[in-house]
């Protein structure tokens, strides 16, 4: 039965393998169509009109991913269970190791029992087969598979258990105070739960992780040498442009659901749909929100003087002054409208203390439109200054005197 079963998911993976390929069974227009409810194209959402965004669904959310600040929401704190959206932090954790060099992507991983025996979306691990850790990730991101979920986390922590532990410390790490992980993959599990808003940190703190989106893009393709097809849950990557992943989840108790990324012009944004009941809702939805992102926000350069930025006075300092400096990218995230009635003021403090640490904030530019605030830059200290002892006072003092 279970070579029945796996036959037909590997020729079912086979045809839609084909249909992304060629388009024979189906044209760009009609599937296209079909993300839609009335059969056509999803209108141009208005600008400056929060009301036209369209979400059929229990709770949603539009995030900005480098800011995190919330352009839309609706009822985002709300404890939904997240189907195979939990894939994303199991994903994230996934890549942090990877980056520690704790594991390797091409790493190969043993199959075990445990593994072997999940439900529900697999890309059908056999106990006892080995696969890399790169082509588990992609079974994971594109097929949404929950054996390759199990597999990479008893890798990184030795059981699913452990890892699930991990998850949840990460998820408070994070600020996820509404999430309780209860396995890797997704399926149902009583008190497996966590919000929109939740969703979307997590989202965003792996988009943090360039190389994921050379999974989360994928459309079609495949493991083990071509023998299993591997085709995208989510059909934004196929059907809209700006769109760079992430995740979809689909059970009984969290409804149709997904965590949806895109960027354009620079522009990174996270729309996560959860509990839609029709088909598409959550595509409907996702790109309703993205779609009134990009067309009412922008990252900016902001008008700041940098020739009033001057150096800070140092207390006590092994060096008179501080050089400032903007911290980290200058870009802010602002209303398209408000754009060109930016201002900047300049805020510093008038001495230091030493010891100065590089980076240390020491000031702010306060950017406005109006008499409305939209962002604070932070001035930060662009070298260390030691503190002066008595030791090295008394160190500069023979020093001057041999120099007369």
């Amino acid at each position: 039965m279970r070579k029945l079963t796996k036959f037909l998911s590997l020729f079912m993976a086979v045809v839609l393998v084909l249909c992304g390929s060629t388009g024979a069974l189906a044209s760009a227009s009609d599937i296209t169509s079909e993300l839609t409810d009335d059969g056509g194209i999803l209108p141009t959402i208005a600008p400056e009109d929060s009301g036209q965004i369209q979400v059929k669904a229990k709770s949603a959310i539009l995030m900005e991913v480098t800011t995190g600040k919330v352009l839309y929401e609706m009822n985002s704190n709300e404890k939904r269970a997240p189907a195979s959206i939990t894939k994303v932090m199991t994903a994230l954790l996934t890549m942090e190791a990877v980056e520690k060099g704790s594991i390797s992507l091409t790493d190969m991983v043993l199959i075990s029992p445990n593994a072997m025996a999940m439900g529900g979306t697999t890309i059908f691990l056999e106990a006892g087969e080995t696969m890399s850790v790169d082509d588990l990730m992609k079974g994971l991101m594109v097929n949404s598979a929950n054996d390759a979920a199990v597999a990479l986390a008893e890798y990184i922590s030795g059981t699913e258990e452990a890892f699930v532990a991990l998850m949840n410390q990460r998820a408070q790490e994070l600020g996820m105070n509404d999430t309780t992980f209860k396995n890797a993959h997704g399926l149902d599990e009583d008190g497996h739960m966590t919000t929109a808003h939740d969703i979307a940190v997590m989202s965003c703190e792996l988009l943090k992780h360039e190389k994921i989106m050379d999974y989360t893009k994928i459309w079609t393709g495949s493991l083990r040498d071509g023998a299993t097809g591997l085709a995208n849950t989510n059909k934004l990557i196929r059907f809209y442009e700006p769109a760079t992943g992430l995740k979809t989840g689909t059970t009984n108790n969290a409804g149709r659901c997904v965590s949806a990324s895109a960027m354009k012009n620079d522009l990174h944004l996270v729309a996560v749909v959860l509990g839609g009941e029709e088909k598409n809702d959550q595509f409907n939805g996702a790109r309703s929100m993205l779609e009134w992102g990009f067309a009412n926000y922008a990252l900016v350069e902001p008008p700041i003087n940098m020739e009033e930025i001057v150096p800070i006075p140092v207390s006590h300092g092994m060096q008179p002054e501080v050089m400032v400096e903007v911290s980290g990218t200058s870009k802010i995230l602002i209303e398209k409208a408000k754009a060109g009635e930016l201002s900047a003021s300049i805020e510093l403090m008038e001495q230091v203390e030493a010891p100065v640490e590089k980076g240390q904030q020491i000031g702010k530019a306060v950017i406005t439109s109006g008499d409305e605030i939209l962002a604070e830059v932070p001035l930060v200290a662009a070298e260390s200054v030691e503190k002066m002892s008595f030791f090295k006072a008394f160190c500069l003092l023979i020093q001057g005197l041999l120099a007369v």
